[in-house]
């Protein structure tokens, strides 16, 4: 169930749907240097899931990096009660039943995190409020939904979707997300700040792993420009 993606890096996939459109999902799995394991977007979590996991190490943090990739945490609270839980911002607010330790907030990744990640908030998407991490040691992006990157033979319906947003076999934001923004210009800087980083690799929750870099997540929002 996990594959390696790189230095202390795992990742997962589950199916999911979101009414008939069949998108899956994909979490990340850190090993920081204090031996803690971050798990970066929860999927569904079973038992052979969480032997795997409990393989690597303790889970010490929980993240939801932005105000819909929350479906699971409980789950996994309830699996890792030790476990702090960090939301993206505004998070807190949408699920009151969850106990909340911290907010990702800009540039101050949690001290245990030993250096390991990079924070950047992503302004002008306020439904959203994502927060994107960077893994230094394997230079790896960790996007949400800000894009999709679904390869896979999809439904009729998904492909529909996609196609809508032209982000059908490649790494694209899509219509809906594109409809969401409300400030270009702080997207624009946003996306400024993340193209500066050092990265070859970039996750993101609804699709497969992408290579190419900056370049790639350049092209990946075209439409900003």
């Amino acid at each position: 169930m996990l594959e390696v993606l790189g230095p202390d890096l795992h990742t997962a996939t589950r199916p999911l749907r979101a009414g008939p459109l069949e998108i899956g999902a994909r979490m990340v799995v850190a090993r920081l240097p204090s031996g803690g394991l971050l798990v970066h977007s929860p999927v569904a979590l079973d038992a052979g899931l969480r032997r795997e996991v409990e393989r690597l190490g303790p889970v010490a943090h929980l993240v939801a990096p932005n105000r819909f990739h929350h479906l699971f945490l409980a789950g996994w609270k309830e699996a890792f009660p030790e476990a702090r839980l960090h939301g993206a911002p505004g998070l807190a607010t949408k699920r009151k039943d969850l106990p909340f330790d911290a907010v990702l907030e800009d540039g101050r990744p949690d001290p245990d995190w030993g250096g390991v990640f990079d924070l950047i908030h992503v302004r002008g998407i306020p439904v959203a409020e994502e927060v994107v991490l960077r893994h230094r040691p394997s230079r790896t992006l960790l996007l949400t939904d800000l894009a999709f990157h679904i390869t896979r033979p999809v439904n009729l319906p998904t492909r529909l979707y996609l196609a809508i947003g032209r982000c059908h076999g490649r790494l694209r934001a899509t219509a809906l997300l594109r409809a969401a923004v409300r400030d270009r210009r702080a997207l624009r800087e946003s996306l400024d700040r993340l193209l500066a980083l050092d990265f070859g690799t970039i996750t993101v929750a609804h699709g497969e792993v992408a290579r190419g870099g900056p370049e790639r997540l350049r092209e990946a929002f075209d439409w900003l420009r």
